[in-house]
């Protein structure tokens, strides 16, 4: 007697996955089979380190190739298991998510070439180069994710890695930082998680798409203010926003400068991700009412970043400024929630990524060049070496928002959407945040490059696992300053689809789907 034939079309996908769709979870299990293979070779370590880089280089295309097929077919969707959404786990990536994973694997390729010379034997056998790709496995997979608990998934990943790499060389302060790391993240995730329950509970599904487009529907009848409030709070923690901002400094400072960069470009970037992503697209009409709240942290977070950098001593320190006075600038688009508003987000953060990375590399050098991270032990870099010197002030006035850098062009959108709004004193908070970090940057030039040094400086030779990161960021930050329209075109897409999410729920659930 022959076996009853199942009709799978109404839970399962039935038809062949296009190839274009296995782009969405390459990048994600290239870093988890890398780092396994990698931590299989922990005994060759000069061996592992190659392996690393030029798994990095592979991912960096495969995240490339991802957004050139999003640009140009839209939003694609692979769902595991094959079975239809919202049952099956699906991986999800619109322009946002794939110019993030790209910035992202930028970032770490960078600091992945710095690590060559950065990292002792003794620090890849205890795992530098595995923990390396666990991280991106994390960062790749919580911007790529279809769903929401897995985003809580992702988030754990990168966080035990970045816990590995924040300790590894076990020295005190190195405990000391990661014990403020974990405390503040550990408080975050679990908020998250209790925020992941609440949503289930009300929902009865986690797939974004499926949330999106249920949410206006649930709205009065399910504690979505409530909601909103949590993942606010958890993700401002993660991303290091006022009032929860003190972790940062003290922690950021304390590992291998090829970690620091890591960190500084990455893991702020991802709570900044999530909340754009959860309050813009999920929960638009409880953003709304959490607008004024949202700006004033926004607002503070700037001036407190600023001020932090401009009474600095230690040049790592300040830098953990600088990132927390670049969250408040994201934390102000998301607050506006216009296209010029979120676009100006999307810009800021994928610009901070890249410049980020590339000031703690800055300071890795100029430390190593000038033999202390103290701005006021540090002088004569500039007669010592007038290309770093000039590499250096490009920087600074990037990271300041002067033209013709790329932190110029985010800024002025982010001015223009407070200004078009009425809210003068939020555009009034990001010029003065950025008058305020020119004073501290030009302090710092002055003390350590211009300033003559007391001591003779030692003669430093400039080795290639600094000088090609370090000069191949310096362009991509004055390229997209002085050429920004497609970058300005990228991230207006990126908040259109934040802003309206249809071709993202589309690509979901397309036309004839059973739900």
């Amino acid at each position: 007697m022959a076996a009853p034939v199942s009709d799978l079309s109404a839970a399962m996908v039935t038809t062949p996955v296009p190839p274009a769709h296995w782009l969405a979870i390459l990048p994600v299990a290239i870093c988890i089979c890398l780092g396994a293979l990698l931590l299989m070779l922990r005994s060759l370590p000069r061996l592992q380190a190659w392996i690393a880089i030029a798994s990095l280089v592979i991912l960096l295309l495969l995240d490339a190739a991802l957004l050139w097929q999003v640009a140009r077919n839209g939003p694609l969707t692979m769902v595991m298991g094959r079975w239809l959404p919202p049952f099956g786990i699906a991986f999800t990536v619109d322009v946002f998510s794939a110019l993030m994973a790209l910035a992202a694997a930028v970032a770490a390729l960078a600091a992945g070439i710095y690590a060559l010379s950065d990292t002792t034997e003794s620090g890849r056998r205890y795992g530098f180069f595995p923990l390396l790709m666990l991280l991106m496995a994390g960062v790749t997979g919580a911007f790529l994710t279809g769903d929401i608990f897995n985003l809580y998934v992702w988030f754990e990943v990168l966080l035990i890695s970045s816990f590995g790499l924040l300790i590894l060389g076990s020295e005190r302060a190195q405990i000391d930082g990661a014990l403020k790391y974990a405390v503040l993240n550990l408080i975050a995730t679990t908020l998250f998680l209790i925020a992941v329950g609440v949503l289930y509970a009300s929902f009865g599904t986690l797939n974004m798409a499926d949330i999106a487009e249920r949410a206006a529907g649930l709205s009065g009848t399910a504690p979505l203010m409530t909601l909103a409030c949590l993942f606010l709070l958890a993700f401002a923690m993660k991303a290091a926003a006022f009032p929860v901002n003190f972790w940062l400094p003290a922690s950021y400072h304390t590992p291998r400068i090829a970690v620091s960069a890591l960190f500084a470009g990455l893991l702020t970037k991802v709570g900044v991700y999530a909340l754009l992503r959860v309050l813009v697209m999920l929960l638009p009409t409880e953003r709304d009412e959490l607008s004024l709240l949202i700006a004033i942290v926004g607002a503070l977070t700037i001036l407190v970043g600023a001020l932090g950098a401009l009474a600095e001593s230690d040049l790592r320190r300040m830098l953990g400024y600088v990132v927390i006075s670049g969250i408040g600038n994201m934390l102000v688009g998301a607050a506006l929630g216009t296209a010029d508003g979120l676009g100006g987000a999307v810009f800021y953060a994928l610009h901070s990524v890249v410049l980020m990375t590339a000031l703690y590399l800055l300071a890795g050098e100029a430390g190593r060049r000038g033999g202390s991270f103290s701005i006021a032990a540090l002088g004569g870099l500039y007669r010592q070496n007038g290309g770093f010197a000039a590499m250096s002030l490009m920087l600074f006035f990037a990271a300041c928002g002067l033209p013709p850098f790329s932190g110029f062009w985010p800024k002025a959108l982010l001015v223009k959407a407070s200004l078009d709004l009425g809210a003068w004193w939020l555009a009034g908070a990001i010029l003065l945040g950025g008058f305020l970090l020119t004073i501290a940057f030009g302090r710092l030039f002055l003390f350590a490059y211009w300033r003559p040094s007391v001591l003779p400086l030692p003669r430093v030779r400039t080795r290639w696992t600094v000088g090609v990161p370090l000069v191949v960021l310096t362009i991509l930050v004055t390229g997209f300053g002085i050429l920004p329209e497609q970058l300005l075109q990228a991230a207006r897409s990126a908040a259109d689809g934040l802003a309206d999410p249809y071709a993202y729920i589309f690509s979901v659930f397309p036309e004839g789907a059973v739900r």
